[in-house]
């Protein structure tokens, strides 16, 4: 297994579990299908990456959904000052709202990094790491 591959996988495991723990939220489906969608893309490129970047359509939907996450970045940006900080998120779900939807977006943008690097690798002739990558 690639070191590419192993960080797609924790990404993928890591947006899960934060969906899991969306269960008691009021706006439970909303959230869900926020850290649902960066954990699929994370298997997609991992498991099927021939297969997304076989289809066209596919890739216009990723790139569409990456868009989606940049917006939501701007809309849910905290509006409190040092939201980082542990004694202002641990009580202000505004915080860990935006701070999700800002780790979902860079979960989206390794998934479209994945197809960029294979695809560049794919297209270079004679390149070593083009036969690895076919194999990954």
């Amino acid at each position: 297994m690639t070191p590419l591959r192993i960080v797609n996988v924790i990404l993928g495991l890591m947006m899960v579990g934060f969906t899991a723990v969306q269960y008691n939220d009021p706006d439970m489906p909303l959230w869900v299908l926020m850290y649902a969608v960066p954990a699929i893309w994370m298997y997609a490129v991992t498991y099927r990456l021939q297969g997304v970047l076989g289809s066209p359509d596919i890739m216009r939907l990723l790139w569409a959904t990456a868009v989606f996450y940049v917006v939501a970045v701007i809309f849910l940006w905290p509006a409190m000052p040092n939201f980082w900080r542990k004694e202002v998120w641990i009580v202000e779900e505004t915080a860990r709202e935006g701070m999700g939807v800002m780790i979902a977006l860079g979960v989206v943008l390794i998934a479209v990094l994945n197809t960029r690097l294979k695809s560049a690798a794919r297209v270079v002739p004679g390149n070593a790491a083009a036969g690895k990558a076919k194999r990954a």
